[in-house]
């Protein structure tokens, strides 16, 4: 997809990688709108890339149900969809409270899926579209410390894939990028500062799986996958073992379900 005037919305997009995402998206010329809680963060980022600012709490169900008419409102049709706003929770399971479960699981999961349920027919309508979810690598490699969070990150990966054999034949794409730990992120930080999980990183970097990523390597993945309509983002491009098997059994039954319509037909 050519981005120039495309209009691109991305949550989470205060600071970290949501940012980083609406300023090269920016850069090569589309129109941004940015959404996030954090209303200060978001004005700033807003005024570097001349996006509009939405200050919304995405697990919240209300405003979530409101915000895809509001954006489409105040900017203009969605042509890409970028769901990166998420929590990490790190620490341990009997340490958090029900809310810390709940808004972890709608921040990363459900508000992810509702948006790209309301999105897709406009996109169909207008002939085109793409929706890239911000996922991780702990969907398949589950450290300690990050068992709710890795419960969220498989299911997104998941249910993009998923979307993908329900969208086939239709003028929608979707990326899905599957990342490890992105320096520098307030997310990295908080997920490093809990010891076990450390540990365990720490670990699989000795052992040459794992590795850091730039957020600047990171930005430029996202938005090559956008213009070259490419299925996923893996990084490090080390951790590629991690991700095979489970991705290997998806694209099986893709190809089992080959010429199996994927809706059903109007009437």
């Amino acid at each position: 997809m050519e981005l120039e005037g495309r209009h691109v919305l991305v949550t989470g997009a205060s600071r970290g990688i949501g940012a980083s995402i609406a300023e090269a998206m920016a850069a090569r010329g589309a129109r941004i709108t940015v959404v996030a809680r954090s209303g200060d963060a978001l004005a700033e980022v807003a005024a570097r890339t001349g996006a509009v600012a939405i200050t919304a709490d995405l697990t919240d169900p209300e405003v979530l149900e409101g915000l895809l008419a509001r954006v489409e409102a105040e900017a203009g049709p969605v042509d890409v969809l970028v769901n990166n706003a998420g929590v990490d929770s790190t620490g341990s399971l009997t340490a958090m409270t029900p809310d810390q479960v709940r808004r972890t699981i709608d921040l990363n999961l459900t508000a992810p899926v509702e948006l790209t349920r309301r999105v897709i027919p406009g996109m169909v309508e207008r002939g085109g579209g793409h929706i890239v979810n911000v996922s991780s690598l702990a969907g398949y490699g589950c450290l300690p410390g990050i068992g709710v969070y890795s419960a969220t990150k498989s299911g997104l990966t998941h249910f993009t894939a998923a979307l993908r054999a329900e969208l086939r034949g239709l003028p929608v794409r979707t990326t899905v990028v599957e990342v490890g730990i992105v320096q520098p992120t307030d997310m990295a930080a908080s997920g490093l500062a809990y010891p076990p999980f450390r540990d365990a990183w720490n670990r699989l970097k000795r052992l040459g799986i794992m590795r850091d990523v730039r957020l600047e390597q990171l930005t430029r993945a996202v938005v090559r996958a956008v213009e070259r309509d490419r299925r996923h983002v893996r990084l490090p491009r080390r951790a590629f073992t991690l991700s095979a098997l489970p991705e290997a059994s998806r694209r099986t039954t893709e190809w089992l379900l080959t010429g199996v319509a994927p809706r059903v037909p109007p009437g």
